[in-house]
């Protein structure tokens, strides 16, 4: 057991953050604590109807601590004495305004309860005018920027709400001298950082969302920003020109942050990177195999090898970036806008009597009351997927279009809106849920589709995260609508996991993160194919979703980005 070296991994969600200890060598997981952020959970900050989500930086520290202090003290000192590296990711692109020391502003008295001072959450789509004159000013330009993010900017991403949070705040905008993803500022913090300029960004993030590119020389030139609008004037030059990939070290632990989680003084810290990336590694990612982390959201990934993606750059994702995902093949990003957030809006909606009037009752107590609505809350959605398993698929059912939260692929476009269409008096629950399931898988092919069509072959697909181990039925029609096989990796936390894998490989415990991945994967245990007797008729629903999806392009407003 002395001779046994360990890591942290740590992985931010929307909801919580999560910390896990793993024997470096066999990826054998000896502690995990999670962590739900108290502000993010009342509410705080946000504000749904401007689609606006903003998550307070106290939250991000007081999880990291109490996490990594909790894993520690379950693991036990000889443990603790041996833990060698930590490695981080996040959401993203989850940007937030920094002072000159790197300090995120929201934690400084002038600005701590400024949602435009805090992190602007990766599903904040506030800067959807933003990004929609970046889409335009690219025209006037002989360099494509925006050919290695698919060809389209997003709201969802670093320029869009950089642009927007300095228009909007004239204190913010004053006061801010850079602006830093979620995934570089916690190394940075870990490691005791005093000056942004100094920051260690990750390819993964600046390649992705960020604009950064080898063939550019780093990002776009001040040119390009400037003239979009003057307040980006000279704001590269507060940014980064080099980037760094997960395999490589920020730094050491700083002395306060090893006495603050009670770890060695030695303990390295690894280049963060987004959650969908780690966890792709984390779930033993294969090159043409696109990983599916499927959440709130889903992150696609796939890895090709360097040389057969010369002279392809695919339309309409988020990205291609040389290293992103393993250092040395091409890594490249889809996903949907939303996925687990299309059942939890369902189930909410549905929930409501229960939610809000069960307290009120007369024939009841408070007290039965909570734990009656606490109970129906967590059989909905299970109870839905049987009853909508028994359901047959017809051609004619109702159909739904999956973008609640907008489309981020391919394509992106955050002023879409879901639709549904074919209701009738016998449309019920299950039908509906049906529905739903249906919409988002057919949402998933879609980005599959875009992949074979830019001769980027989708040769298999894995599924992660807690919806693909905990939803059958959903995994059941993904498969049935793909016409493909799914493997479902064992470990419910692959970010998290991922992130272990290039904390190992950071500190030379394995040589890279291909051996890393091989030696600390825990494998699959689930695998779905697809049932012949419904693809015929999910293909047909198919071509229907795309009829459907494309008559909700055409009533989209887009007025006011146009007047902008």
């Amino acid at each position: 057991m002395a001779q046994k070296s360990f890591v942290i991994g740590v992985d931010y969600g929307t909801d919580s953050v999560r910390s896990i200890i793993v024997d470096a060598k066999n990826g054998e997981e000896i502690s995990s604590s999670v962590f739900f952020y108290k502000r993010w959970r009342d509410g705080l900050f946000c504000n749904p109807g401007k689609n606006q989500f903003r998550q307070h930086p106290l939250d991000y520290i007081e999880g990291l601590e109490f996490t990594i202090r909790k894993c520690v003290e379950e693991a036990g000192p000889h443990v603790r004495n041996n833990i060698k590296g930590i490695s981080v990711d996040t959401t993203g692109s989850t940007p937030v305004a920094v002072d000159k020391t790197g300090t995120p502003l929201a934690l400084t008295p002038a600005f701590e309860n400024n949602p435009n001072a805090m992190f602007v959450l990766w599903k904040d789509h506030t800067s959807v005018r933003e990004a929609a004159e970046i889409n335009q000013h690219v025209e006037k330009f002989d360099v494509n920027y925006l050919q290695y993010v698919g060809g389209i900017y997003s709201s969802e991403w670093f320029w869009a709400k950089l642009l927007h949070v300095l228009r909007e705040d004239e204190g913010v905008r004053n006061a801010c001298y850079s602006w830093v993803e979620h995934c570089d500022w916690i190394p940075y913090l870990l490691t005791g950082g005093n000056d942004a300029s100094k920051m260690k960004r990750g390819v993964c993030s600046a390649g992705h969302k960020a604009l950064w590119a080898k063939s550019f020389n780093g990002l776009p030139p001040d040119d390009f920003f400037s003239s979009l609008d003057p307040l980006l004037k000279g704001f590269t030059k507060k940014l980064f020109t080099d980037t760094y990939t997960s395999d490589q070290a920020v730094g050491q632990i700083s002395s306060e942050w090893a006495t603050r989680l009670g770890l060695p003084s030695d303990v390295l810290i690894g280049v963060g990177a987004f959650d969908c990336h780690m966890g792709a590694v984390g779930g033993q990612i294969e090159p043409y195999f696109l990983s599916k982390v499927m959440g709130t959201s889903t992150c696609d990934m796939m890895v090709v090898p360097m040389d057969e993606m010369e002279g392809k750059l695919v339309k309409g994702i988020c990205g291609q970036v040389e290293g992103s995902i393993i250092p040395g093949m091409m890594g490249l990003e889809a996903g949907q806008s939303a996925f687990g957030d299309t059942y939890a809006w369902f189930k909410n909606l549905i929930a409501w009597p229960t939610q809000n009037l069960l307290q009120s009752s007369s024939l009841i107590s408070a007290d039965v009351a909570e734990k009656l609505k606490n109970e129906i809350s967590d059989k909905i959605i299970s109870e839905l997927s049987k009853e909508a398993a028994k359901l047959p698929v017809d051609e004619n059912d109702e159909l739904a279009v999956d973008w609640l939260n907008g489309r981020r692929t391919p394509d992106a476009d955050q002023l879409l809106k879901g639709a549904i269409s074919g209701i009738s008096l016998a449309s019920d629950a299950p039908r509906l849920f049906k529905t739903w399931v249906e919409a988002t898988c057919f949402g998933a092919k879609e980005i599959v589709d875009r992949f074979n069509e830019e001769g980027v072959p989708v040769k298999g697909l894995i599924g992660l995260g807690g919806v693909a181990r905990k939803s059958p039925y959903i995994m059941q029609v993904m498969a049935n609508v793909m016409n493909m096989p799914i493997k479902i990796h064992k470990s419910e936390q692959t970010c998290a996991l991922g992130a272990a894998m290039f904390a190992a490989t950071v500190c030379g415990i394995h040589a890279n993160v291909g051996e890393a991945m091989n030696a600390m994967g825990h494998g699959f245990d689930f695998h779905y194919s697809p049932d012949p007797s419904v693809v015929a008729v999910y293909q047909k629903r198919h071509l229907k979703f795309k009829e459907l999806g494309s008559a909700v392009e055409k009533l989209v407003d887009r007025s006011k980005v146009k007047e902008s």
